[in-house]
């Protein structure tokens, strides 16, 4: 049984996952309509986005509107109504919210069923929470994603249908349809690229999850009639090919074929993290509870690289989704669900690990004490999924050892 805790945790909030996903849906716009703190947590997290072409901004609601002496819906509605005119290619717009709606005024949900009786069909309106009372980090992306399945066009076909649900980096996704196309298998990746282009879904879809934290999405999909494939997630070599086999099996895919799509990718990538086996052999690691990848990249580090595992902590255990990652877990494995972050720093300091996995407030504190840190919002900005990415994955933990170790010199 996991150690479950309810206490004060560190993380990032929901608003977070706009700086991975206006990158993927290019003709889509994420308006953040919440208070001055949160646009300056975008404009610094995202600081580097300043170089592209902006796909996200903030609409800030202010003492005057919160005292009501001006009608936020008014307001909102011009805000958009300029973002619009000015931004004639997008098509998808996300209302985000920064706070929950007692908080900032402002019933989103029906702000943006009006914004849709004005701007449809030429923009589609939506509209989710980004609030950190309400979201942690990586929910962001799951509250987007089930925000646009309720849209996303009824299938007619009978056949059986393959889609992949969670965001990747463009390459990664080449990538995967590759090697389904060698397999003989048609793929609709969701979120798609352009809006324009949403995947359909209906009882004949079969959908495999990239990502671990989509749970509100798998529900959302469920209720469309579409099934989910159990496997464990695409990280490092083992897991990209239990994940891609899940496939393989349900559509029939021969084991020959299978063999042949996959061999020279898979051998490449056992070549190179052997390598990187030589370095973290041994090394004991502690994952706080952060993105909610932990017992994925708990698996990996442990079975691939021969890691050993102190704690692993995750904010939130979905057991079905997980029960194909836990089975390959050592057993005895101490996982922690929640955070009461005093009591964990506790732990932590007391196992002494090598290697801590963390969230950026955290990491200072624990090398300040000597502790060898990684930031966990690295493993979610960084593409680690698939074969061609599994030595990238490896070195994000191997990067920390080797700096101290130059470091002690």
């Amino acid at each position: 049984m996991p150690l479950v805790e309810r206490g004060q945790r560190e993380v990032f909030c929901g608003l977070t996952g706009i700086i991975w996903m206006h990158r993927k849906i290019q003709d889509a716009f994420f308006l953040v309509v919440g208070s001055r703190t949160c646009a300056h947590l975008i404009q610094s997290a995202a600081g580097v986005m300043i170089f592209a072409e902006p796909r996200f901004g903030t609409a800030i609601i202010d003492e005057r509107d919160l005292a009501g002496l001006a009608d936020v819906h008014e307001e909102l509605d011009r805000v958009v109504g300029q973002l619009l005119a000015r931004r004639p290619d997008i098509r998808l717009l996300f209302l985000v919210g920064s706070c929950p709606s007692e908080v900032i005024k402002l019933d989103l949900s029906r702000a943006a069923e009006r914004q849709n009786q004005i701007h449809h069909p030429k923009v589609r309106v939506l509209n989710y929470s980004g609030s950190g009372i309400e979201t942690t980090f990586t929910q962001g992306e799951d509250a987007c994603l089930a925000a646009m399945v309720p849209g996303l066009p009824a299938s007619t076909n009978t056949a059986p249908a393959l889609m992949v649900v969670g965001t990747l980096a463009d390459v990664v996704e080449d990538q995967m349809r590759s090697l389904f196309d060698r397999m003989g298998l048609q793929v609709s990746f969701f979120p798609p690229r352009n809006s324009q282009a949403m995947p359909v879904v209906g009882p004949n879809t079969r959908y495999l999850l990239a990502q671990p934290f989509l749970a509100d999405t798998a529900r959302a999909l469920q209720s469309r009639g579409a099934q989910h494939l159990a496997a464990p997630f695409p990280l490092g070599v083992e897991g990209t090919t239990a994940w891609l086999q899940a496939a393989a099996t349900e559509f029939g895919v021969a084991p020959e074929v299978f063999e042949q799509a996959t061999a020279a990718p898979r051998q490449r990538a056992e070549k190179a993290l052997a390598v990187q086996r030589q370095m973290l052999q041994g090394q004991r690691i502690f994952f706080f509870p952060d993105s909610q990848l932990e017992i994925p990249l708990a698996r990996f580090v442990n079975r691939e690289l021969g890691m050993d595992l102190v704690e692993v902590g995750t904010p939130y255990l979905h057991r079905q989704h997980m029960a194909e990652e836990l089975a390959l877990l050592p057993a005895g494995t101490r996982i922690s669900e929640g955070q009461d972050v005093d009591l964990q720093l506790d732990r932590c300091i007391a196992d002494a690990p090598d290697l801590v996995v963390c969230g950026l407030g955290l990491a200072n504190p624990l090398e300040a004490q000597g502790i060898t840190t990684k930031w966990a919002i690295e493993l979610v900005f960084t593409p680690i999924q698939g074969y061609e990415q599994a030595i990238d994955l490896a070195g994000l933990f191997s990067r920390p050892l080797k700096r101290r170790l130059k470091l002690a010199a």
